[in-house]
């Protein structure tokens, strides 16, 4: 096998097209062509995504290959998210990397998304060290919430997970309801920074085990808010960073319940995050305590290895590149790819 291999990773899960070159552990480039084009729709519109991919794969990779310096002959193998996510959007990506190794007579290599999620941990510059085996990691984004027991590279055991809807998709429903951009976490994580986190309650709901539920917490936002707009057509705009606090409250409070439960469970303390709405600030501040008072060891990864990215394909690339797991033409995307 080749000595410090060099991967390209593929990731087009979602709405963002990006690439990424990795060498090492270390990445050599990461680069993201985002799609403003859905913010008008409050949410990501399918065909317009797997369009907007189509434009943006060649500049992107051309972009990241360049950045990183090398020859694209210098390039090991490529490895692409297979799934989960939008299936006009993975279409784009692993028609491209099937094309792409085929060219160039390299290993073609897929990639569970969810696991590049967790698996950034062991990109070099994630985190101060990386997690030891095994260890407990929250996956929250748009479409997952998980409580996944990591035991090695590639054995991954969901302990929870939601039932309905995912943690980011609440932020992202509670904001159109409170009448914010798309999409609405970030935006949500900054005004709460300005309101009252305990100005209104929530009912958390009542989930068996380590699931999670979401549906039921965004109906119980939308009678509330209805209700207030009824007595006073502006209550949003009078208590929009009290709301923003206390929704985001909540629903930190719903995911950090199951996850000490998880440890309790377990007996496993070191504990990580991982996916889009990890890059919150009350989650990673709420982590940061939990540090202390219950004597875990958390890993936090930075902020661009949080959401989708190349850098985390890229990386479950090089660690499958090491462990001979390639994959062949035949691989089809799919919408639903459990871990």
């Amino acid at each position: 096998m080749k000595a410090n291999p060099i991967i390209l990773g593929i990731e087009s899960s979602c709405d963002d097209t990006a690439a990424a070159i990795i060498q090492n552990y270390t990445v050599l480039s990461n680069v993201i062509a985002n799609q403003k084009v859905h913010q008008s729709y409050g949410g990501v519109v399918p065909e317009l995504a797997s369009r907007a991919h189509q434009q943006n794969i060649v500049p992107v990779v051309e972009e990241a290959i360049k950045k990183a310096g090398i020859d694209k002959n210098q390039i090991c193998a490529v490895a692409y998210t297979r799934g989960p996510g939008l299936m006009g959007s993975l279409l784009v990506g692993s028609s491209f990397s099937k094309s792409f190794s085929q060219a160039l007579g390299i290993p073609l290599i897929e990639v569970n998304h969810m696991q590049g999620h967790i698996l950034a941990h062991f990109i070099n510059d994630a985190n101060d060290s990386a997690p030891e085996f095994p260890f407990l990691c929250l996956t929250v984004s748009g479409g997952h919430t998980q409580i996944v027991k990591v035991s090695d590279y590639f054995t991954f055991d969901i302990l929870g997970e939601t039932i309905d809807d995912a943690a980011g998709e609440a932020f992202d429903k509670a904001g159109k309801i409170l009448g914010l951009d798309y999409p609405a976490g970030p935006i949500i994580d900054k005004l709460a920074k300005e309101g009252n986190p305990d100005q209104f309650k929530f009912t958390k709901p009542k989930v068996e085990e380590l699931n999670y539920s979401f549906s039921g917490f965004k109906t119980a936002i939308l009678y509330f808010i209805q209700k207030e707009v009824r007595k006073n057509p502006d209550f949003i705009q009078e208590n929009l960073a009290d709301l923003c606090a206390s929704i985001q409250k909540t629903i930190v409070d719903i995911l950090m319940d199951k996850l000490i439960l998880a440890v309790e469970q377990s007996g496993i303390q070191r504990v990580a995050i991982a996916g889009g709405v990890s890059a919150n600030s009350e989650i990673r501040s709420r982590l940061k305590q939990l540090e202390v008072e219950k004597d875990w060891k958390v890993f936090i990864p930075k902020f661009e290895y949080t959401t989708d990215n190349a850098a985390m394909i890229a990386m479950v690339g090089q660690l499958k590149f090491e462990h001979n797991h390639f994959s062949g033409l035949e691989a089809r995307s799919v919408a639903k790819y459990k871990i």
